[in-house]
């Protein structure tokens, strides 16, 4: 049902069609940019079902001004009493500038540092009551502003479209910088996979790779030698790894006085890694060297999924996890002595009340719980509503990693367990971890964007 298959990826000029969406999830009216380029391709294959998700929300269509190849600019007036300036496009269509937005944000030299693109301008030095002298539209169709000071500035048009205000244009530059739709998924999915040498060596693989590890939320990894020190292989192709108390890497096994349950052969419950600290990693790597003869089995469900759920199904459970903020701790000694605590919710939302971020490890709660007497019980039945959701058996994927296999998946919004083992003394399981932000892995997947599409 769910069929994903990632090996060799090559990005056709789907993701060129639009000057604004180029890494766009899902298009206007119709299907993902990138996973209809994605799909086309003979050796990578996304179901449509799949790259829609269940209960996400795509964004709206948008206008003209922010879709397609970029128009010139038809005409452009000074709104006086309003301080906006008024951009008419060719063909149709028209966007709005503020005055002191457009003076902000002057391209010219003295304005901007171009080298690094970025402002020179001081905020002390800005107008915001600014008017404007003259408008007009330049011989190479750029829009040109003279100010009142006699200062110049020149916009182009396809600079100047991409930052419409419409809420249309706003969403889809938002979408097209953070990737923020998800596909939701339950037990049926097939997790995507891609072949790991490629990854390594070849820009479209590793965009590929990428994107449906921020689409998806797992991608598996094929291929990779069966020795320490590929996580941190794959991290170079990214950027580099997050230093935790437990190291740069860290060896999942069985040991004697272990620091952390992940660390025995006992049952881990699904949770996700490091609530204990305030700003958890965003992803995690996880290599299998030697799998244990008995047991062992990986488990994981959609956060994100399971909270959308909650919300529809529970909605003071949803209300009581995304408001109450519950203590977490971590103590021992690994590449340093460490006592960390923390205070997250389980569910963390943006201001638009869209789930953003899981922290939940049973483990790691504290039992310390800084909450009034009247809101203990409201939280225990909360958090066991959420549990119960994700540990449906339609909801649980379940799969067994073999030596070779490397799993990568968001930490943010999967949650993670593993059944219980038995290792034989000729196959002791053996994993090796590694962690890294999402800041470094969307800024390597914003730059394979610009590099598979050609761009300077």
């Amino acid at each position: 049902m769910w069929t994903t298959t990632i090996a060799r990826c090559t990005l056709p000029t789907m993701l060129k069609r639009s000057s604004v969406l180029a890494c766009h999830v899902l298009r206007a009216g119709g299907r993902p940019g990138w996973a209809a380029a994605i799909s086309s391709s003979p050796s990578l294959h996304l179901t449509w079902r799949q790259l829609r998700g269940h209960g996400t929300h795509a964004p709206a269509p948008l206008p003209s001004t922010a879709l397609g190849d970029s128009p010139g600019v038809r005409h452009v007036r000074a709104l006086e009493q309003e301080r906006l300036l008024e951009v008419e496009w060719e063909g149709s269509g028209q966007s709005l500038y503020p005055y002191t937005w457009l003076r902000d944000n002057c391209q010219c030299p003295l304005c901007t540092l171009q080298s690094a693109q970025a402002r020179s301008l001081l905020l002390s030095q800005l107008d915001i009551h600014t008017g404007v002298d003259r408008v007009q539209v330049t011989d190479n169709n750029k829009v040109s502003i003279v100010w009142p000071d006699q200062h110049t500035s020149e916009f182009d048009p396809e600079w100047l479209r991409k930052r419409c205000f419409s809420p249309a244009a706003r969403q889809a530059l938002q979408e097209e910088l953070f990737l923020n739709e998800r596909a939701y998924w339950d037990s049926e999915l097939r997790i995507p996979t891609a072949n790991f040498e490629e990854v390594l060596h070849d820009d479209k693989a590793a965009l590929a790779w990428l994107l449906a590890l921020r689409r998806v939320g797992i991608v598996y990894l094929k291929g990779a030698p069966v020795e320490q020190g590929q996580v941190a292989r794959l991290s170079q192709r990214i950027g580099y790894l997050r230093l935790t108390f437990y190291g740069h890497t860290w060896q999942v096994q069985d040991k004697s006085q272990a620091n952390n349950v992940a660390y025995t052969s006992g049952k881990l419950s699904l949770h996700t890694d490091y609530p204990a600290l305030h700003y958890p990693p965003g992803v995690q790597f996880l290599h299998c060297l030697s799998q244990a003869g008995e047991g062992g089995e990986s488990e994981a469900v959609d956060g994100f999924h399971m909270a959308d759920q909650l919300r529809r199904e529970d909605p003071e459970a949803f209300k009581t996890l995304t408001s109450l903020r519950v203590d977490f701790t971590d103590t021992g000694s690994d590449y340093c002595d460490f006592m960390v605590q923390s205070k997250n919710h389980i569910i963390d939302v943006d201001s638009d009340g869209r789930v953003v971020r899981i922290n939940y490890n049973n483990a790691t709660r504290d039992s310390v719980l800084d909450l009034p007497l009247h809101q203990v019980q409201a939280f225990y039945s909360s958090l066991k509503a959420y549990v119960q959701l994700m540990t449906r058996p339609e909801n649980m994927l379940t799969y067994r990693m073999e030596p070779g296999d490397l799993v990568t998946f968001d930490n943010w919004r999967l949650l993670h367990g593993r059944k219980s083992f038995q290792s034989h003394p000729d196959r002791v399981r053996h994993l090796e971890g590694a962690y890294l932000d999402w800041d470094e892995v969307m800024s390597r997947l914003r730059i394979l964007c610009k590099s598979v599409r050609g761009e300077s």
